[in-house]
C-alpha cells in the first residue's frame, strides 16, 4: 500500500462539501441518447465542474463538440511527464420516472445509500475525485494530474472520439471511473450497433410478381447474419470472459404496413459484442460480404449503416505497471467485463488504461440508481493513493522507453 503524505488541515484546499457536490451534479440533467426525444446537452455539468476546479488551481479547458450544448472538460494540475488521468463521462442514460421511488434529479440519502440518476454511472465519481485530490494539491507535483469529463458516452461516444484528436500532455496512465465496485478491470468487449434497411417494391399481395418483398429478403439476411455469428464465434475466443466468444443480438425489426400488401421496406437493428483481437472495420466488411449476394440475386437494395460509431474491444496487459499498482492498492486481481467503456480511446492516446470506480454496474441504467455509503471513503483513499503514486512520487517506471544496452 502506498502511504499518503501527511498534510495539515490548514493546507487543505476548499471546495463544497461532498454531499453538496453530489446533490448539485445530480440536479443537472445531462441525458445522452440516440433518441432526439431524450437527448440533451451536458454543458451545465461541465461548467459546474470547471467552477469547482479552477479555484483549486487547475488549468481548465472546455472542449465544445460539434453538437451545440455538448462539451468535454480537461482540467490539469502540475506539469512534467508520467502523469495520471482520472476520467469519466458527464452524461447519463434516460430514466423511467414511474419506476423511481424518488426524484431521479434530487439526491436522496436513505438506507445508507445516495440515490439519484448518475450517482454510480457516473457523475458521482467527479465529486469523489475532487473530494480526494483537494487535500493533496499543496504538495509538489512531479507529474500532472488530469481530470477529464466527456460527453455522450451513453450514446455515440463522440466526446471520447474528440479526445483522440487532442493533446493530453504529460499523461501516461488513465483510470476510467466506471462503476466496478473498485475492482480493477483490464479488459472489456467492444461493440458495434448496425442497421440494415432493405428497400423492395410494394404491391398487391394477390400477385407476387407485382412487388419485391423486403420482408422475405430480410428473412434471408437474418439467416446470413446468424451464419456470420457462428463464423465469428468459431474464429475468436477469449477465456477471460464469462461469455468467451463474440455475441450478436438481433434487437428489433420493423417492416410492412398491411397483411394484403407486399412489404416494400424492412429494417433490422442488431449489435455485435467484439472481444479483444477483433477489428471492427473488418467485421463490417464481412457483414457486407454476406449481404451483397442476396441483393444481387433478389435484385433488391440492401443498405448497411452504423447506428453509432463502433467501440473497439479493450485489453491492458496483465503485467503492465498500472494494473499491478491497482491490484496492490485494492488487494484484488484485475478482471474482465462484458460492457464497453471509453477505455479504448485512452489507449489510442498511448496511455496505460484500466477501468475502476465506485458503485456497481448492476445499478447502472436501472431505476433507483445509487452509490452506497460504504463505497465513499474507500474510493477517496484509493484515488489519493493513485495520485500519490503517479503524480507526487518520483516516476519509477521506464516501461515503453528504449534504453541503450551495455555491450
Amino acid at each position: 500500500m502506498v502511504a499518503l503524505l501527511p498534510l495539515s488541515a490548514s493546507h487543505t484546499m476548499k471546495h463544497p462539501p461532498l454531499v453538496n457536490m453530489l446533490r448539485e451534479l445530480i440536479a443537472l440533467p445531462s441525458i445522452s441518447a440516440t433518441s432526439e426525444k431524450w437527448d440533451m446537452g451536458n454543458q451545465a455539468v461541465i461548467e459546474q465542474l470547471a467552477n469547482w476546479l479552477r479555484p483549486l488551481g487547475f488549468e481548465v479547458r472546455v472542449m465544445p463538440l460539434a453538437t451545440p450544448g455538448k462539451a468535454n472538460l480537461i482540467a490539469s494540475y502540475g506539469s512534467g511527464s508520467g502523469g495520471l488521468v482520472l476520467a469519466g463521462h458527464s452524461d447519463t442514460v434516460p430514466y423511467d420516472d414511474a419506476r423511481w421511488q424518488s426524484d431521479p434529479f434530487a439526491l436522496s440519502d436513505r438506507d445508507n445509500r445516495f440515490y439519484g440518476l448518475g450517482t454510480a454511472d457516473m457523475k458521482g465519481f467527479f465529486a469523489l475525485v475532487i473530494e480526494a485530490v483537494s487535500s493533496l494539491l499543496s504538495h509538489d507535483f512531479k507529474a500532472p494530474l488530469i481530470i477529464l469529463a466527456t460527453a455522450d458516452e451513453e450514446s455515440s461516444m463522440d466526446g471520447a472520439r474528440a479526445l483522440v484528436q487532442s493533446d493530453i500532455s504529460g499523461a501516461r496512465y488513465a483510470v476510467v471511473g466506471e462503476p466496478t465496485g473498485l475492482k480493477p478491470i483490464r479488459a472489456h468487449k467492444g461493440i458495434l450497433m448496425e442497421g440494415i434497411t432493405i428497400t423492395g417494391r410494394s404491391g398487391h399481395s394477390s400477385n407476387p410478381l407485382l412487388g419485391n418483398s423486403a420482408l422475405e429478403a430480410m428473412h434471408e439476411v437474418i439467416g446470413e447474419l446468424l451464419n456470420l455469428r457462428g463464423e465469428l464465434q468459431e474464429k475468436y475466443h477469449h477465456p477471460g470472459f464469462a461469455v468467451p466468444t463474440p455475441t450478436m443480438n438481433l434487437g428489433c425489426i420493423h417492416g410492412g404496413d398491411n397483411p394484403n400488401r407486399i412489404c416494400g421496406q424492412c429494417e433490422l437493428h442488431f449489435d455485435i459484442r467484439a472481444i479483444p483481437g477483433m477489428d471492427t472495420d473488418e467485421v463490417r466488411q464481412r457483414i457486407q460480404q454476406h449481404l451483397s449476394p442476396i441483393a444481387e440475386r433478389r435484385k433488391i437494395n440492401i443498405g448497411l449503416r452504423s447506428l453509432i460509431g463502433g467501440v473497439d474491444a479493450f485489453e491492458q496487459p496483465a503485467d503492465s505497471e498500472l494494473v499491478k499498482v491497482a491490484e496492490q492498492l485494492t488487494g484484488q486481481s484485475a478482471d474482465v467485463v462484458n460492457f464497453a467503456t471509453e477505455a479504448p480511446f485512452f489507449q489510442q492516446l498511448g496511455l496505460q488504461t484500466i477501468v475502476m470506480g465506485p458503485g456497481s454496474i448492476d445499478q447502472a441504467h436501472q431505476p433507483d440508481e445509487f452509490i452506497a455509503h460504504d463505497q465513499i471513503q474507500p474510493t477517496v483513499t484509493l484515488i489519493q493513493n493513485l495520485v500519490t503514486r503517479f503524480c507526487l512520487a518520483p516516476p519509477a517506471s521506464t516501461e515503453g522507453r528504449v534504453t541503450p544496452s551495455a555491450e
